[in-house]
């Protein structure tokens, strides 16, 4: 009896996993037939009950769950899109209802200068200016888009500045980084990504300076930093005299390497979803 007992509970051992894989895949099953026996396609739960399929069938060889779950995968992502193209419709109507436009197709709606991107497998929904985030991602509800667009309007695109004061703090900032040398780079060439450091670093008050710390720093945001460069671009002056010396602003297109990095470039928008990767700051 010993060996008859040895032998089934090998048995038992070798296929108790394959047991556990089966009756995980027919409860994930069962979860994705009722959905899928509803009249319309309920797109959360069916990518709710999609990736407890998924993980189930990756247990089981079989070719036609394979097959049943490539096709619900593909019916769960078209209900995604739907359910994205119909939040992007009614929030449409409600940016109307204030008297905004609303630009672009889902996933991509401009308005008023700024871009919400929507995700519709994550449910979220993040606003940009130009290739800069200023949120995380949100939650698809009115109120949350809604509020955040007012924020970043607010803050971006009813931002103003001293242009001159502007040009004049970019020209120290950029004459800084060239001290900081041993040699002048070529052409007078410094990172865009640089001079913003440099501009940050320059607006710190004493305060910082004598217990630097991060409750006394001082941050200038990169997306702050892109929108002043967009308003020097549009209507403020880009020559100065430093010393009886003439300078001309000149921004460097970046190049294909530098455009690939946030490290190395920043995006200027010049429309709603036009604009170009810069990457250096001359005065000339």
């Amino acid at each position: 009896m010993d060996q008859l007992l040895t032998q089934l509970q090998a048995a038992q051992e070798e296929l108790e996993p394959q047991f556990k894989a089966l009756r995980g895949t027919m409860n994930a099953l069962r979860t994705a037939i009722k959905l899928a026996s509803e009249e319309k396609a309920d797109a959360l739960p069916m990518q709710k009950a999609l990736l407890k399929l998924e993980a189930a069938a990756a247990e089981v060889e079989n070719e036609t769950l394979n097959t049943a779950v490539s096709t619900f995968t593909t019916t769960t992502q078209t209900a995604l899109d739907n359910l994205a193209f119909e939040f992007a419709r009614d929030l449409r109507d409600q940016f109307i209802k204030r008297g905004e436009t609303v630009d672009g197709r889902p996933p991509t709606l401009v308005v008023n200068g700024l871009t919400l991107q929507l995700d519709s497998n994550a449910r979220k929904g993040q606003w940009l200016y130009g290739r800069e985030a200023l949120t995380r991602p949100l939650a698809l509800s009115f109120y949350a888009i809604l509020r955040a667009y007012d924020q970043q309007v607010k803050r971006i695109i009813n931002r103003t500045i001293d242009t001159e004061a502007f040009l004049a703090e970019l020209h120290t900032a950029w004459q800084d980084c060239i001290n900081k040398r041993s040699r002048r780079p070529g052409g007078g060439r410094i990172s865009i990504i640089e001079v913003h450091a440099q501009i940050t670093l320059n607006r710190q008050n004493n305060r910082f300076w004598n217990a630097p710390s991060r409750s006394t720093f001082k941050d200038y945001d990169r997306p702050l930093f892109v929108r002043d460069l967009v308003l020097l671009r549009q209507d403020g002056p880009t020559r100065l005299t430093v010393e009886g010396q003439p300078y001309q602003l000149q921004l460097g297109v970046a190049t294909k390497s530098q455009a690939e990095q946030s490290s190395r470039s920043l995006w200027l928008p010049s429309g709603p979803q036009d604009g170009e990767y810069y990457g250096d700051i001359t005065f000339d």
